[in-house]
């Protein structure tokens, strides 16, 4: 059993048990981004849960009851972390409560990563680099951890007073994907960025009027990051320049409907030394 369980209820006629099974199949997908493959419990819990036979809550004290029973191994934590930030985000998604600002985007960290992460809605204390695989092993430059709370109300406070009117879908288009690049590349906490940014999106392009009902986040999770990651990296001695083309096209499928291929090798670039 995978998250392709879900497809029948994507075409069903049933709004509520469509709209489950895509916050479900979102949820899980975005569990690429670190690398985590979500269990085979899980997704029989999730398949209740869209079948209307148990609820969210009850989801996560099921999980929370089975893993509290297993002998914790490395490998097993990193299931336990799909399992309970899948269901996690599943829920999230289901409320449509929602703040434009710095601490509901705190507030959503929490939520994902409490009891997975000791730093859980907490602004990191220390500078980070990661190694991606789409700059060849190099990284971007993330927030400076001294600066992280006001460049996060900086970012907040510039879209917040932004103005869509009368702008051009590809304008609006080509906004959303520097701000929500922006966002993550703060990198305000020291695991869970991305996801945490992905559902704060998701939760923020809802009360811009959008519909984010596809597959977008569940199949292309990955090529998500990779383009975040490309719309922060500059090595200009080689001609590389930060770009939001590639986060552009992720948005135009996941926002229009539009059907451009997405590849991730398309994203990859040789880093001379």
């Amino acid at each position: 059993m995978s998250y392709n369980s879900f497809t029948e209820y994507i075409k069903t006629v049933e709004p509520s048990k469509r709209e489950k099974a895509y916050a479900w199949r979102t949820a899980i997908g975005l569990q690429a981004v670190d690398g985590l493959e979500p269990s085979e419990y899980l997704i029989e819990l999730a398949v209740q849960n869209i079948e209307g036979k148990i609820s969210i809550h009850d989801t996560n004290d099921l999980l929370h009851s089975y893993y509290e029973e297993k002998q914790p191994t490395e490998n097993l934590q990193r299931i336990e972390e799909a399992d309970k930030v899948s269901a996690r985000i599943t829920q999230l998604l289901s409320d449509n409560g929602f703040s434009f600002t710095p601490n509901e985007y705190m507030s959503i960290h929490k939520k994902l990563f409490e009891g997975i992460y000791s730093h859980a809605g907490k602004i990191r204390d220390y500078n980070i680099t990661k190694k991606e695989w789409v700059l060849d092993g190099a990284t971007v430059i993330y927030g400076s951890a001294s600066e992280l709370r006001a460049t996060l109300a900086y970012d907040f406070e510039q879209e917040k007073s932004f103005s869509y009117k009368n702008l051009t879908m590809d304008d609006i288009i080509h906004h959303l994907a520097k701000f929500v690049s922006q966002l993550w590349q703060i990198h305000v906490f020291g695991e869970g960025n991305t996801r945490t940014t992905a559902v704060f999106f998701i939760k923020y392009l809802r009360t811009l009027g959008f519909t984010v009902e596809n597959d977008m986040f569940a199949e292309h999770s990955w090529y998500f990051r990779n383009a975040l990651v490309r719309a922060n990296y500059n090595d200009l001695k080689n001609g590389i320049y930060e770009t939001t083309e590639f986060l552009e096209l992720f948005l135009r499928n996941l926002l229009l409907g539009e059907n451009h291929e997405l590849k991730n090798r398309d994203l990859h670039i040789s880093v001379i030394s």
